[in-house]
């Protein structure tokens, strides 16, 4: 299960049925669960806790120093859940003393190649990221969102579970949850219902997002005045989103 060229320090913690391939190296105060898959030319550097059942493909970099020049080489973490897919060339950094000194991704996500992760970003689960997606330090991801290919993501920006972005959107604010947004910079297109039905929203579920969604983006109605509105329709889901727009720090895109 390890090939012989890999290189793994004696302080890293690996569980049961774990397979490294060639030319991999693991570092000292990093912990892998069972049953994961680490391909060839592999980097993992810690501190790092990596669940059970992740696949990690061929030259991905895992729990790297951050790219922050304020970083000063201390023990940050970076802390995986379970049965993610990391593909090639994916680059997941640890945290910085800045923020809570910690990178955290969920479980069940789907990294295509060549994705980043910067520090401190916090991603739930059941996300797909595709080819090319790029987050920015400090950002954080809900549950069920889609970035499209080459997706870039300025620092300190939300996006909401089953939000959506469009291929090579440029997203310098929050999205709010259930929106699909595109463009550079990233606008509100329509709600992600397609998405919702395949999680098993009801009609009329989908149908109150949809007004929320009209009442945030087609009304006129000023920010305050929608959010009211929004509250009003009585929908927990829609109650997502308000409570989503209370704590933005960055704006939602409008």
């Amino acid at each position: 299960m390890i090939h012989e060229t890999a290189i793994i320090d004696p302080k890293a913690k690996l569980g049961r049925n774990v397979s490294v391939g060639p030319w991999t190296w693991i570092g000292p105060d990093v912990e892998i669960g069972d049953d994961c898959v680490i391909s060839s030319h592999v980097v993992v550097r810690g501190p790092t806790v990596i669940g059970k059942e992740n696949r990690i493909f061929q030259f991905s970099s895992i729990g790297e120093d951050c790219q922050d020049k304020k970083y000063a080489g201390e023990p940050t973490r970076l802390v995986i859940g379970d049965n993610n897919v990391f593909r090639e060339c994916t680059t997941i950094h640890r945290g910085t003393v800045q923020d809570q000194g910690l990178t955290q991704i969920g479980s069940d996500n789907l990294f295509m190649g060549y994705v980043h992760v910067a520090h401190d970003c916090m991603i739930g689960s059941h996300n797909i990221f595709a080819n090319g997606t790029t987050l920015a330090g400090h950002v954080h991801v809900g549950d069920h969102v889609i970035l499209g290919g080459f997706t870039g993501v300025h620092q300190f920006c939300k996006i909401g579970s089953h939000a959506f972005t469009a291929v090579s959107s440029v997203v310098v604010q929050d999205i709010p949850p259930f929106i699909m947004a595109q463009g550079h910079n990233a606008v509100p297109r329509t709600i992600n219902s397609e998405g919702l039905k395949r999680r098993g929203f009801s009609a009329d579920e989908i149908t109150q997002v949809k007004r929320a969604f009209k009442l945030l983006y087609r009304s006129g109605y000023t920010l305050n005045e929608a959010v009211q509105a929004m509250s009003a329709l009585g929908s927990e889901h829609v109650q997502l989103m308000v409570d989503f727009i209370g704590e933005s720090t960055r704006g939602i895109i409008r």
